[in-house]
């Protein structure tokens, strides 16, 4: 999925000077492992970026107040706003796990073609449920359009929903699952946990407030019938 959106010196400070050789090999090995870490963190919890933007917090932000909606003329514009910048920062996620691997050495008892192979399933299943899960709920609905006040009729229950709960988390979590073993790389393993430890944390916050929303309106339709 993606993530995350994002020398010289400066006057006054001194020459420049280079770090020693080994600095460097770090820095150029870490780098993309660090960025990753910071984007999920930060993100959607899947929705965030290098300058620490929660864009859930925002999105609640303007469930309170109702701002966005307002600066962009309607809440589907503003919907529309922040969910291409939540696709831009995932696609930004997914090359900084894809670098992530890359710097790092392959495990090899996990370099072979029945590991690429079982890889290459979970990304399949994967894709199904992410694109499934898109297709069920829409634009507004995937991109946090609850929180602006786009509401469905009532909440999806067709498939993928029918056969698993959350399945855009758990279909995007298998993408990165699929794709670490397909590089045979235990730094993709390890930052797929966390990119699940991250979801499975979002999703402690954002399930309650979901079910209280559509409370909230199933009651308001109560009092008008």
């Amino acid at each position: 999925m993606p993530r995350g959106p994002f020398s010289g010196h400066a006057a006054g400070r001194g020459p420049h000077v280079a770090p020693p050789e080994g600095a460097r090999v770090m820095e150029e090995n870490t780098s993309p492992t660090t960025a990753l870490i910071s984007s999920s963190v930060a993100g959607h919890d899947c929705c965030g970026g290098f300058g620490n933007i929660d864009f859930r917090q925002v999105a609640r932000w303007e469930q309170r107040t109702r701002k966005l909606s307002r600066a962009f003329g309607s809440p589907h514009l503003a919907c529309y706003s922040l969910g291409i910048c939540i696709l831009l920062l995932n696609i930004l996620r997914s090359h900084c796990f894809t670098q992530a691997m890359m710097s790092q050495p392959k495990m090899e008892g996990l370099d072979n073609h029945t590991t690429y192979f079982l890889g290459l399933a979970f990304l399949g299943w994967g894709f199904v449920f992410v694109l499934s899960s898109f297709y069920a709920l829409g634009f507004t609905g995937t991109f946090l359009g609850d929180y602006f006040g786009i509401l469905k009729e009532s909440r999806v229950t067709t498939f993928p929903f029918s056969v698993l709960d959350n399945p855009m988390y758990w279909g995007s979590t298998a993408n990165y699952l699929g794709w670490a073993l397909m590089h045979a790389s235990p730094t993709g393993l390890l930052l797929t946990v966390l990119v699940a430890i991250v979801y499975v944390v979002a999703l402690l916050y954002e399930e309650p407030f979901t079910a209280e929303i559509y409370r909230q309106k199933a009651t308001r339709l109560h009092k008008r019938s």
